[in-house]
């Protein structure tokens, strides 16, 4: 089937190529273009080869760029041809009836001529500017949306997109994302290919997307894995859970801690993905180091984007991760982490920084982007003030702001914040706008927080919940 994440190869100058296919097909990239004319044709068909077994075993199509001959030569799953290559005609009676063929098109009369003539697939761009292709006609969305109105056949849109302006591209019409520079040059491939694949969650029914919260129990109910299967729940996703620790507490406090044995809590996580698996992995309590090594372990053997929420101490005050988890939490988890959501007093002992300013805590995100995560939201509710996060992502910073409420009804933020944007993530909205939005909903639960309990009383997940939804549907 010709949909999802269409990643192209690019150059081989750095001898990484097949390292790369390899990651973004563990990304969950759909379809791999070859795409290579400098080396010579033998090099070419044995780098050919190679990354056909690559796809085969990841059960994605393996696509070779303008050369229906290395196509055959490769027995790749077809060729995609340019308006001065092959005519379909010729291609077809050299590949046969059962290979893909794929052409480009920049204008609707040149996308109805491919379909007449028996294309696959049509390749639409350029969508945007693009440094790939220094002579690409930019049409962008609006035509390609126009050209999705014309034909029947899947639309592969390539041409300078990236993660945050993929929506555009998807909500206009396009099948596939077709990806160069993005996912080939990212630092991280398989993280790169996986935000691309999270997008095309955005068109599932609800509920929409899947979120393994790995926390631990609050008996209260307002913080922990009761929180974010509230907020996965109400927010129209799938939310499954492993457990890492019961505690015994209240909105008044923590009276006992029993944390799950190490390999209870593995058999949950390969219970769970084994089977129903997930988009996202929202990361919680720990408590020990034995519990972050195991953590970090299957965030790496699942290749997941994990949402790390660095939860140290409970809003009563009892601490919640054991000291000596503190140094494997910031070595080994931290670095395989997508986003990280300290609040400043774990951002405080993660940094060795004083944080009493946003001066400040732009120092603090700057250190813990250092460390390793791929994206650092640096939450300032302990501010003076309005409200003010901070996320730092791809070196761009992005500052949150919403009103502070006067209300010690605000146990479980730090969970609730962190689950809805993951949630968020796995319905396929991009990280800024899951951030925004997810502050959205993290204040109106604060706003509208119902007053249970004699302590720090839980927030509102139910009505912040329904306000979100009113006004994303």
């Amino acid at each position: 089937m010709i949909s999802g994440l269409y990643a192209i190869t690019g150059d081989n100058k750095d001898g990484r190529l097949v390292e790369r296919v390899e990651a973004v097909l563990r990304g969950g990239a759909t379809m791999v273009q070859y795409r290579e004319k400098e080396r010579p044709e033998e090099e070419r068909i044995a780098t050919a080869r190679e990354l056909k077994k690559l796809c085969r075993n990841a059960g994605a199509l393996f696509i070779v760029n303008d050369s229906p001959d290395l196509a055959l030569a490769c027995d790749a799953d077809g060729v995609h041809l340019g308006q001065h290559d092959m005519g379909i005609a010729e291609a077809r009676t050299l590949l046969g009836a059962d290979r893909i063929i794929g052409v480009s098109a920049h204008s609707l009369e040149l996308a109805r001529k491919a379909e007449s003539e028996g294309a696959d697939y049509i390749g639409v761009g350029a969508m945007f500017a693009t440094a790939t292709k220094n002579d690409a006609v930019v049409i962008g969305p609006e035509q390609l949306a126009r050209i999705r109105g014309q034909v029947k056949i899947p639309i592969v849109a390539i041409g300078g997109i990236t993660r945050d302006n993929a929506s555009q591209v998807l909500a206009a019409g396009a099948d596939v994302l077709a990806v160069v520079s993005a996912l080939m040059q990212d630092p991280d491939p398989t993280l790169a290919a996986r935000e691309f694949s999270l997008l095309f969650n955005s068109r599932r029914p609800y509920p929409r997307g899947r979120m393994l919260t790995i926390a631990g129990s609050d008996s209260g109910g307002g913080a922990g894995i009761q929180a974010d299967l509230k907020t996965s729940t109400l927010l129209g996703s799938f939310g499954m859970s492993a457990i890492t620790a019961l505690t015994a507490q209240n909105t008044l406090g923590v009276t006992d801690i029993h944390p799950a044995p190490p390999e209870f809590i593995a058999a949950q996580i390969e219970a769970v993905l084994s089977d129903i698996g997930a988009d996202v992995i929202k990361v919680g309590m720990l408590f020990s180091p034995e519990i972050i090594r195991l953590v970090a372990a299957n965030i790496r053997k699942y290749a997941l984007p994990a949402v790390v929420d660095p939860v140290m101490i409970a809003k009563g005050g009892a601490s919640l991760l054991r000291q000596e988890a503190v140094a494997a939490l910031r070595n080994e988890l931290l670095p395989l982490a997508y986003l990280i959501t300290p609040n400043l007093p774990e951002a405080e002992v993660l940094t060795g920084l004083t944080i009493r300013t946003e001066s400040d805590m732009e120092k603090a995100a700057a250190r813990l982007c250092d460390m390793g995560p791929r994206n650092v939201l640096v939450k300032g509710g302990h501010l003076e003030g309005d409200s003010v996060d901070l996320l730092v992502e791809g070196g761009r910073l992005h500052r949150f702001h919403e009103k502070r409420f006067d209300t010690p009804h605000t146990h479980g933020t730090g969970c609730t914040y962190s689950a809805a944007i993951a949630t968020f993530l796995a319905q396929g909205i991009p990280l800024v706008q899951a951030v925004e939005r997810g502050k959205t909903f993290i204040t109106e639960a604060i706003r509208l927080a119902p007053g249970i309990g004699h302590g720090h009383g839980p927030v509102n997940h139910f009505r912040a919940a329904l306000n979100a939804l009113k006004l994303s549907l």
